[in-house]
């Protein structure tokens, strides 16, 4: 089986699946998300043929929330059995040549929150934190389908506030090519239960300074409901 972390704005991904049942964050124990755009529900289902559990919407740092906690529905779908995880998140580009409205496969990540969802546990290693062979089927699978896919480096920081200009030209100098607020701790929480992952970000903006406009959470929510079309035939083909 595999698990599907559904992050801003990709809540239809989860019109695709033929559901089985649900269970809400709270019987499974994880707090509600308190995020526009994240249900905070788990989904069991399949999708085509394939056997998944979703995880719609997912648990924070900047709500307030400590690591071990932001790690706890990797967990619950790791004890309900998955074999795989997929995350998907929003996030905004930082690489001139990978434009808003297509998605990006995470080649690697910066950890820039400051904190790890395995504190007091032992050391894991994540030199491979992105599936390599997982990966390769993936893009064989987007280029079957004629889908643009980027791949590059996330960062992910704490927020809840949008970086500044000075904040992206930074994370440009030390090597991302997009930024968001998750991601990266389910990525250590996911490989340190040995479970393969792989992940996209949609890129629904521009990074600040990039571009005059401001950012807004309401953007970012309906440019990921318009990308979803395309992950739902990427994951259809790959899985």
């Amino acid at each position: 089986m595999t698990g599907i972390v559904l992050g801003s704005g990709l809540g239809p991904l989860a019109d695709a699946v033929r559901v089985t049942r649900e269970v809400p964050f709270a019987e499974a124990g994880l707090p509600p998300s308190s995020v526009p755009g994240h249900d905070g529900k788990f989904i069991f289902g399949t999708l085509d043929e394939a056997p998944v559990l979703l995880m719609k919407g997912r648990v924070h740092l900047y709500e307030g929330h400590p690591p071990h906690t932001v790690g706890a529905g990797v967990r619950w779908m790791a004890a309900q059995g998955i074999t795989r995880l997929i995350l998907t998140n929003a996030a905004g580009t930082l690489n001139g040549e990978f434009p808003p409205g297509q998605w990006m496969m995470l080649s690697d990540h910066l950890n820039l929150t400051g904190t790890s969802p395995l504190l007091g546990a032992d050391f894991i290693d994540l030199t491979h934190a992105y599936d390599p062979a997982w990966r390769t089927a993936i893009r064989t699978a987007a280029a079957d389908l004629g889908m643009p896919l980027h791949e590059g480096v996330y960062a992910g920081l704490r927020g809840p506030q949008y970086e500044t200009p000075a904040e992206i030209r930074m994370l440009r100098t030390v090597g991302a090519d997009a930024v968001g607020m998750s991601t990266v701790l389910e990525t250590i929480q996911a490989r340190s239960l040995r479970l393969p992952v792989v992940a996209f970000s949609c890129l629904t903006n521009w990074a600040a300074g990039i571009t005059p406009a401001a950012l807004d959470h309401h953007e970012v929510l309906e440019t990921g409901k318009q990308a979803a079309d395309a992950m739902i035939r990427l994951l259809r083909k790959a899985l």
